[in-house]
């Protein structure tokens, strides 16, 4: 059975507010993310991401007194990204109340970063966000919250983070984020079969079915999704009882 797979909601946080757009664009607000950080955390979840989406765009570090404010109210593992370029930023953040660290822009830009992470506080507190866009018949990485794209394409790149030690990978799929119209299963499951780490499914989730496409078909380790959760369309609670009744060993 291996091991039982996760349910992460994600809080895209910019100005203090909870957001979520389609295809990295158009957002609209969500809601106080400390509220939404505690009812996850009550609800069962079994981590929370706190992305500080504008972070690396507008070249300021997270908002670290938010970090500890939704630090207080959850009892499960919490990553926090947005704005991490140097070991000083993971600490503060670490003292702050995050459990790991996910990097993204800073990581393409310097890959070293991971290295340095992953030795000075643990492989499993770097968490490597990887988002990527289909187009010209191959994935292709972005930088700054999908507005930058980069030479580097996801299978190579994901390669390269896992060696240098990243405990796991988010791999969002810019062409299916916001959609709602399944994860992105193949690149998933082949992620799956050549990395040694843990991969994050993200981008896509639009109803139950969708994240057992993403278990079974895309072999993730963990579901991410943001709207889906925040705006009632779908309950933990109700998420688990269906995996679990479709064979999938959920905690």
């Amino acid at each position: 059975m291996g091991l039982a797979k996760r349910i992460i909601p994600c809080l895209d946080v910019k100005d203090g507010t909870t957001v979520k757009g389609v295809n990295f664009v158009n957002l609209r607000e969500a809601g106080d993310p400390v509220a939404l950080g505690k009812a996850y955390s009550e609800a069962g979840a079994d981590e929370l991401v706190f992305l500080d989406i504008t972070a690396s765009h507008e070249g300021r570090k997270t908002f670290t007194e938010m970090v500890t404010r939704v630090a207080d109210e959850v009892n499960i593992p919490f990553t926090v990204g947005g704005g991490i370029n140097e070991l000083a930023d993971v600490e503060r953040l670490l003292y702050a109340g995050a459990d790991k660290v996910s990097v993204n822009s800073a990581a393409i830009r310097r890959p070293e970063l991971i290295d340095e992470i992953a030795t000075s506080f643990g492989s499993q507190v770097c968490v490597c966000a990887i988002d990527a866009r289909f187009e010209n018949g191959d994935w292709h990485c972005y930088l700054n919250g999908g507005r930058v794209p980069t030479d580097k394409t996801l299978f190579e790149w994901a390669k390269e983070v896992a060696d240098r030690g990243a405990g796991e990978i988010l791999f969002t799929s810019m062409n299916h984020d916001g959609v709602k119209q399944g994860f992105a299963v193949e690149a998933l499951a082949r992620l799956h079969d050549i990395l040694p780490i843990p991969v994050i499914a993200s981008g896509g989730a639009g109803n139950m079915h969708h994240f057992k496409d993403a278990f079974i078909k895309g072999k993730a380790d963990a579901a991410l999704a943001a709207s889906v959760f925040h705006f009632g369309e779908i309950s933990i609670p109700e998420l688990k009882d269906y995996l679990r009744k479709e064979g999938i060993k959920v905690r």
